[in-house]
């Protein structure tokens, strides 16, 4: 596989050591030719790199297995998720769920990436719904003004959302960097 072709969730053989693709960036510089700069995590360690690559480079893939798995609840050692499929229930630990889990709440479905039986990084959508947990009251009029208010949700992530959201409201995240979208439709 070219490095061009990679994306996040993509695993690699890299130096003898398996490393799945988390950020994925295709750069042209001004006069500079173009590169690809890649976030790679460590399959056994857990260590992240960044790795600056030819776009034409050469990288071995190896194959991933994608299981739909729904985030069932949290335990002492890491949070259990229950396999769609066969029903099977996993405990996933602390390090390889990672931020993924300040956007899924309990029952909430999300892709699990598993290699040899044992599971490497949690996939998510574009865009999660959650619940306003706590934040300031909403001022009324505030549409217009582009100024934002830090509001906690539901599953502790914290973000800035516009001051006409009240406590409650079910909102729309982008799971790329938490940042508010909108209200959402539900």
């Amino acid at each position: 596989m070219k490095a061009i072709d990679l994306r996040p969730g993509v695993a690699v053989n890299l130096d003898g050591r398996l490393m799945v693709v988390v950020k994925y960036e295709h750069r042209t510089p001004g006069n500079l030719r173009a590169f690809c700069q890649v976030k790679l995590k460590d399959v056994k360690t857990g260590q992240h790199i960044e790795k600056r690559l030819n776009p034409a480079e050469e990288m071995p893939a190896t194959h991933l297995d994608r299981r739909q798995m729904e985030y069932l609840y949290e335990d002492g050692d890491g949070f259990v998720f229950m396999d769609n499929e066969d029903f099977d229930q996993i405990t996933i630990n602390k390090d390889v769920a990672g931020e993924a889990m300040k956007f899924l709440r309990p029952n909430s479905n999300a892709t699990v990436l598993v290699h040899e039986e044992r599971p490497v990084l949690i996939e998510l959508p574009a865009a999660v719904d959650l619940t306003i947990a706590e934040c300031e009251p909403a001022v009324k009029g505030a549409t217009v003004t582009n100024v934002g208010k830090e509001a906690t949700l539901e599953t502790g992530l914290k973000t800035r959302v516009p001051d006409f959201i009240a406590n409650g409201e079910t909102i729309r995240v982008a799971t790329a960097d938490g940042s508010y979208m909108s209200r959402s439709k539900e």
